[in-house]
């Protein structure tokens, strides 16, 4: 086994989820992402936590989209219920068998499960803006991940890792010094009132009045890189050219460009799979406002690789989410999707706060 893989775990016990004795821990796998699960276990052992874990298999979710009544696919398990609602803190270890499972299963039949699922991701919000639900989500490599990045099995394992910065000697001091800086962004942004930002074919504002900016700092996603907030509901302004492709529900949507007035999306367009896109613009009341405006900047990541855990952590670029807010930044838009969709500013991008410049092509001027 790759020495890195029994580290990653030990960081994200350690550090991200900072297990401590006698709490539970959910563990939630693909099938395909086992040597992390079972070295996650031994590091929730080491800890004194309880580790519990939960093996899926996306062949079954196929099955039961494309197979299921809606009064299948609305049935939530109460092992679904147990790790949102239970535990003390969970691990999400995305490890893909074939990214394109539910490429063509019918929209409708996604957005039916996914409402059905909106308490649970209420309330995995509700517990982790509280405290009461320590998680994070990373990533295990594999040969589908790998080829959507373009990128030969060894050569996507020796990005995900360095991404994660467990090749420096010491992982969680690394990303301490990581989010020292990040936290010199979250104190300029920190009382501005209005986001303006440019690009080729796009130019859209949106208000941050009162919001709170967090750190992303390696704990609720790994790898961090970022800095987000929740946009006030009804102030985002202008259009919006995305220069990366969108991914939701095992789909990919090429050329997104999406305008706003009032907060809401008003136009949506894209070059493929546009009906998918106006269908979860469609999912519910909160589908077409944001619920997230964030801006990457982990210079360790800069190719795009199809996968947003890493991609939306682009030194250089910002996401904004559609769907749900999360509680602790302020944001109070609820739906059941929360859909992050990243754009590229590295060439002739800019983002002000009030008026002052706060970068320009991808890099802090500040």
């Amino acid at each position: 086994m790759d020495p890195r893989v029994r580290k990653m775990a030990e960081v994200l016990v350690g550090y991200s989820i900072g297990v401590e004795p006698g709490q539970s821990v959910a563990i939630e796998s693909p099938l395909q992402g086992e040597p992390l699960a079972v070295e996650c276990v031994r590091a929730v052992l080491a800890a004194g936590g309880f580790p519990w874990t939960r093996f899926s298999a996306s062949s079954a979710r196929e099955v039961l989209l494309r197979e299921g009544s809606d009064e299948q696919l609305r049935f939530i398990s109460p092992l679904s219920r147990a790790s949102v609602e239970e535990a003390d803190a969970s691990i999400a270890i995305l490890a893909p068998e074939n990214t394109r499972t539910l490429n063509t299963v019918d929209p409708a039949k996604i957005t039916v499960n996914q409402q059905a699922h909106q308490p649970l991701l209420e309330a995995f919000m509700r517990r982790s803006a509280s405290g009461e639900l320590a998680w994070t989500a990373a990533m295990y490599p594999t040969q589908a991940a790998a080829q959507d990045a373009g990128m030969s099995l060894s050569e996507y394992e020796d990005f995900v890792y360095e991404a994660c910065l467990l090749n420096e000697p010491d992982p969680v001091a690394a990303w301490q010094a990581l989010g020292a800086k990040q936290q010199r962004v979250v104190d300029w942004l920190s009382g501005k009132t209005e986001i303006h930002i440019s690009a080729p074919g796009t130019d859209f504002r949106v208000g941050i009045k009162d919001r709170t900016w967090l750190n992303d700092d390696g704990k609720k996603n790994f790898p961090g890189g970022e800095v987000f907030t929740g946009p006030i509901e009804d102030s985002a302004e202008g259009t919006v050219s995305f220069t990366f492709p969108g991914f939701y529900g095992g789909k990919e949507v090429q050329g997104i460009r999406l305008r706003f007035e009032a907060g809401k999306v008003v136009d949506a367009a894209a070059e493929t799979n546009e009906d998918f896109l106006i269908q979860m613009l469609d999912t519910d009341a909160g589908a077409r406002r944001l619920g997230e405006l964030a801006i990457g900047t982990n210079q360790g990541v800069q190719a795009f690789t199809k996968n947003v855990l890493f991609d939306e952590k682009i030194g250089g670029t910002f996401h904004m989410a559609l769907g749900a807010s999360y509680p602790e930044t302020g944001g109070t838009n609820e739906s059941s999707i929360h859909w992050d969709i990243v754009c590229d500013l590295r060439r002739g991008g800019e983002i002000r706060g009030d008026g002052e410049i706060l970068s320009q092509d991808g890099r802090f001027v500040p």
